[in-house]
């Protein structure tokens, strides 16, 4: 882990300015993107980057949104979670009616609060 500085630069694809996180490990100067979706740095922050030691051009913003959780966990957990809720209300929906005059006649036995 180490720190770069943030500096807005022209990217070579999009020719627009995007942030990069510019570090150096052992004499060697390096840049990554640091850009990401909500997160906004201003020219001279420093923030901690994170890396491998045997591929420090590899590096990555040491930041919970976009590190930790990133954009496509989020629409994928919003996914599944819609998916499981719709299984779930397709299989309880319409009980058969055995399974009704069941709950209705069921009456849970008397039973002791602590047993002996």
């Amino acid at each position: 882990m180490g720190k770069a500085v943030i500096h807005f630069l022209q990217d070579t694809l999009s020719k627009e300015l995007e942030p990069f996180a510019i570090y150096s490990v052992e004499g060697k100067e390096y840049r990554i993107k640091a850009g990401y979706f909500f997160r906004n740095f201003e020219e001279g922050q420093r923030v901690n980057i994170i890396y491998e030691l045997s591929q420090p051009a590899k590096g990555a913003v040491y930041n919970f949104w976009g590190y930790w959780i990133t954009w496509g966990e989020t629409l994928f957990s919003l996914f599944l979670m819609t998916a499981l809720y719709k299984i779930s209300h397709a299989v309880t929906k319409n009980p058969s009616p055995e399974s009704l005059v069941e709950q209705m006649e069921f009456k849970p036995a008397k039973r002791r609060k602590y047993e002996d």
